[in-house]
């Protein structure tokens, strides 16, 4: 199996930051949506997927609660990527030359008080990386990019300005797939065990569910609720608890979660990343 790590947008994508941060000796390989990226795996041209869920500024990210159960793939590692927003250009251009910047739509509000106060008008755009290549082909000087350090570095552009987003708190985190879980690891500081329920169409059930994590000491990070199958009434939920199966308590707790499911799939077990702290 090649030996790459697979991730969805342009090369210099925070995504593929993730990837170079995360496994720098693996090659990373850029993918143009996240159903690209889950093939990549299932058919062997990646070992790996990298898969961004959730990020602090906008929550989670569309769909991929939806694609991860349907992946066939188990998450095996998380990544945190701090989100530093760049102003870049063609080498030699002025910050008073620039007439606007592009990016992604999400990254332009995010260096508004930059952009306002040096009079530079942003401009949406698919991708900030895509925008970055395209920026090195069309040579337009009166246009900037907002992207990552990497994207200037892969595309031979100047950094203007450096860590310019408006809040130091921004960071996406990402979810490593893998075809097959590993149940063996252990990590340094802890574990993590993400799964998908359906409760049982009775009353209270989603409380009752819960009770065996509060009686048994079990810390649920995250609990996230989406529609399945286009329906109201059928809701699938997702959920991030610290501790591994095999813990008693766990065990107890996930013994005690099927009494009211109706489904129940683990999706990965996987060390908990100092970064949550």
């Amino acid at each position: 199996m090649t030996d790459r790590i697979a991730f969805q947008g342009e090369l210099g994508a925070y995504s593929h930051q993730a990837c170079r941060d995360a496994r720098p000796d693996m090659e990373a390989l850029p993918c143009h949506t996240f159903e690209e990226v889950i093939e990549a795996v299932r058919s062997g041209a990646a070992k790996l997927a990298m898969l961004p869920v959730e990020n602090t500024t906008y929550g989670r990210v569309a769909d991929i609660h939806r694609l991860l159960p349907e992946s066939g793939l188990r998450i095996i590692d998380e990544a945190f990527v701090r989100v530093h927003i760049s102003l870049m250009a063609l080498p030699g251009t002025r910050l008073d030359e620039l007439e606007k910047v592009r990016a992604h739509l999400v990254l332009i509000p995010q260096a508004a008080s930059f952009l306002e106060k040096y009079g530079i008008k942003g401009e949406a755009y698919a991708d900030s990386a895509g925008a970055a290549a395209e920026l090195s082909r069309t040579r337009d000087r009166t246009t900037g990019v907002l992207a990552s350090d990497l994207a200037a570095e892969i595309y031979g552009l100047e950094i203007l300005a450096r860590h310019i987003e408006d809040h130091a708190h921004n960071t996406t985190r990402f979810l490593i797939m893998a075809p097959q879980a590993d149940l063996t690891r252990r990590g340094e500081h802890g574990m993590m065990t993400t799964f998908i329920f359906q409760v049982r169409n009775i009353p209270a059930a989603l409380y009752k569910a819960m009770g065996g994590f509060a009686t048994n000491g079990v810390n649920m990070t995250k609990l996230e609720s989406y529609m399945v199958g286009g329906s109201f009434t059928a809701t699938q939920f997702y959920a991030d608890i610290e501790g591994h199966p095999d813990d008693p308590a766990v065990q107890r707790a996930l013994d005690e979660l099927g009494y009211f499911t109706e489904k129940l799939e683990i999706l990965g077990v996987y060390p908990r990343d100092p970064r949550r702290d």
